[in-house]
């Protein structure tokens, strides 16, 4: 009994809980009220659970045991290569539910491998694509738009036979429009279209009638567009250009086959409102240039035409959009560099500021671009702030000097520096370039050329106070004297003086290049209008010297270059620098012919030793007459034909 009763007892112990209040009822008052709180009776009755059963430790539920070691080994892979392998076939069966020709790109990825090595033969090759086409033929148009699809599907265009691109065409004839907007279709498309026959090109143009201003909003669409119209006739370039003009062209396939090509001519021949013409044309640009689709030529050249037409607050709105590091991307084709000038020159100072701060970083690519050059000889040409132009341009030529004198394009801003608007080095197309004009932002407070009130009203949303600011500041040229601009940007910047060194450094290189030689010429004559002296004298008696001393060198027979004298292009630039430059002609008869000229009276030289009988300079044909006058009674040195009569005029 006493065992029984100490057992009450402790077991009473325990039912204590351990933070309860000291009491004379023992802790009873506290375990009463923790009993009826429900929250607490909860707790306990889920913290008892379990361990309240001894089934959940020992025993089976439903007659099996909770945790089977055998499952887990079964579901659980071990190593990290099952779970790899595990993981890929997960993804493999994803791709198959996704992708409901998979497998076929499978099994073409492995064929594409082989075809497209370089060491593989012609006949097997062949093999590989015929095997190729047969397993896609049917499915060319579903499977185009894959990344790896795509890609056999142009090493097939490219090796097959005419017959099977014939078959791929016609497939993909009637999905063209769609896969010309797929990212990796449309490679295809151009592939295809580099391959295909004449009526095959025709039919895929005749196929994007309707359709050519909505792709050429697209950022893929346009690319196939642009590379049609690369690849068409004339014909068939001006058909999908001139969708762009109007809706009546874009509906009707036969009004875009007249002959007319100038927008101007086509808008008179076929009656079309002009007011309507430009209203489409600014709805189907709009777009493009937000997006800033901006690389494609088909745009430029409708740019071109619409500014023929537009008012003064449309072509001013047009400017304003494209015043910025957009036309960098443009005035790499003949009609984008004229897009550039005509921004340039009708621009305001804003607008010009803001395009020549869009070339930054990129003015030494564009310096030697056929096209891009012209635009940067018209900012040398026009633009007043000087500042801007020595910070930008004049700072990125001077680091390239060298290669931009040898260079054919590079050379050109430098020369219009030096001598502006030579024919000389300028071609009548680049002079009639520089020359070109917005034909309504041409005189100041003019209405739209052709159009009426009601043509005005049309443009009513337009934002006329910044076209009036524009218009405003239209000048044919810069307001800053052009001799002053030139010396600022040629002298003061220090372009002039790193010409000189450049020259000196290269005299002989220069002489004997094609196109360096014109720049050694201009720089060693001082310029047009004396722009580098009296200021680098100094410099240039240095380059005379550095050019004399070259051309004083001794023949000699073992020698595998010409000598200066000798050399076509030397030859001829040292004979007109005798002519025209009175000093170089001192120096170099005193370095290189004194006492020398019969040395010099046979083949390309004579021409040169000619030219100091020749010179209109008393000085300096004083200076050689006592010595070649001999030469030439004996028949030792005989004048060029055209300059007979001067010779005997000078003897009378």
């Amino acid at each position: 009994m006493a065992f029984k009763n100490q057992q009450g007892d402790q077991s009473n112990k325990r039912k204590r809980i351990p933070g309860g209040t000291k009491g004379g009822d023992g802790g009873k008052t506290s375990q009463k009220k923790k009993l009826k709180t429900p929250s607490n009776d909860q707790s306990n009755k889920g913290f008892k659970k379990p361990f309240s059963s001894s089934k959940h430790h020992h025993g089976k539920a439903d007659g099996k045991p909770r945790f089977d070691k055998s499952d887990t080994a079964q579901n659980v892979p071990k190593t990290k290569r099952e779970l790899r392998l595990q993981a890929k076939e997960l993804a493999e069966a994803r791709k198959k539910k996704r992708k409901p020709h998979y497998t076929l790109e499978q099994e073409l990825a492995l064929l594409w491998e082989k075809m497209r090595r370089r060491n593989i033969g012609k006949e097997d090759r062949s093999k590989l694509v015929s095997e190729a086409l047969r397993k896609m033929k049917g499915k060319i148009h579903e499977i185009a738009g894959s990344h790896v699809s795509c890609r056999v599907l142009q090493t097939c265009a490219k090796y097959c036979s005419q017959d099977e691109r014939n078959a791929v065409f016609e497939e993909l004839r009637p999905h063209f429009l769609t896969l010309a907007c797929n990212t990796y279709a449309v490679h295809l498309i151009t592939k295809l279209l580099d391959n295909a026959s004449k009526e095959q090109l025709a039919e895929f143009i005749s196929s994007l009638h309707g359709h050519v201003a909505s792709l050429l909003r697209h950022m893929v669409g346009s690319v196939v567009v642009e590379h049609a119209y690369q690849l068409g006739n004339a014909t068939q370039k001006q058909a999908l250009l001139m969708e762009l003009y109007s809706t009546e062209l874009q509906l009707f396939k036969d009004l875009v086959l007249v002959k007319e090509r100038r927008l101007v001519d086509i808008i008179s021949k076929l009656n079309l409102q002009k007011a309507a013409v430009m209203r489409h044309m600014s709805s189907v640009f709009q777009p493009i240039l937000e997006k800033g689709i901006v690389d494609h030529s088909i745009l430029h050249t409708a740019l071109v035409e619409y500014f023929t037409i537009a008012g003064k607050s449309s072509a001013a709105d047009v400017i304003q959009h494209l015043a910025s590091a957009l036309l960098v991307r443009m005035i790499h084709t003949k009609d984008g560099s004229k897009i550039g000038i005509l921004c340039i020159k009708h621009g305001s100072a804003q607008e010009r500021k803001k395009i020549i701060k869009g070339m930054k970083g990129h003015v030494s690519k564009i310096a030697q671009d056929r096209f891009g050059s012209m635009v940067l000889t018209c900012i040398l040409s026009v633009v007043d702030d000087t500042q801007l132009i020595k910070k930008i341009i004049i700072r990125e030529l001077q680091a390239v000097l060298k290669e931009l004198i040898l260079d054919k394009n590079g050379r050109r801003p430098l020369l219009q520096l030096l001598h502006p608007n030579c024919s000389r080095y300028l071609s009548p197309d680049d002079l009639s370039l520089l020359d070109s004009s917005i034909p309504s932002l041409l005189i100041k407070g003019d209405s739209e050329p052709g159009t009426d009130v009601k043509s005005s009203e049309v443009e009513g949303d337009e934002n006329m106070s910044d076209a009036e600011e524009n218009v405003q500041s239209v000048v044919a040229g810069g307001k800053k004297d052009p001799i002053l601009r030139r010396k600022e940007l040629l002298v003061d910047s220090g372009l002039a003086e790193s010409l000189i060194d450049a020259c000196c450094e290269s005299a002989e290189e220069l002489l004997r290049s094609n196109h360096g030689r014109e720049v050694l010429f201009e720089v060693a004559s001082g310029g047009a209008d004396g722009i580098l002296r009296p200021h680098l004298d100094e410099k240039l008696d240095s380059l005379h010297e550095a050019i004399a001393t070259r051309v004083a060198l001794p023949k000699s027979e073992g020698q595998e270059e010409e000598h200066l004298l000798e050399n076509f292009h030397s030859s001829r630039t040292i004979r007109k620098l005798i002519l025209e430059c009175p000093s170089f002609a001192s120096t170099l008869w005193k370095k290189a012919f004194k006492g020398k000229c019969k040395t010099w009276a046979q083949g390309h030289s004579a021409k040169v030793v000619c030219a100091y009988l020749e010179t209109s300079d008393p000085m300096v044909l004083k200076l050689a007459k006592q010595e070649l006058q001999p030469l030439l009674d004996k028949g030792v040195l005989k004048l060029p034909e055209n300059n007979q009569p001067r010779k005997q005029a000078k003897q009378l």
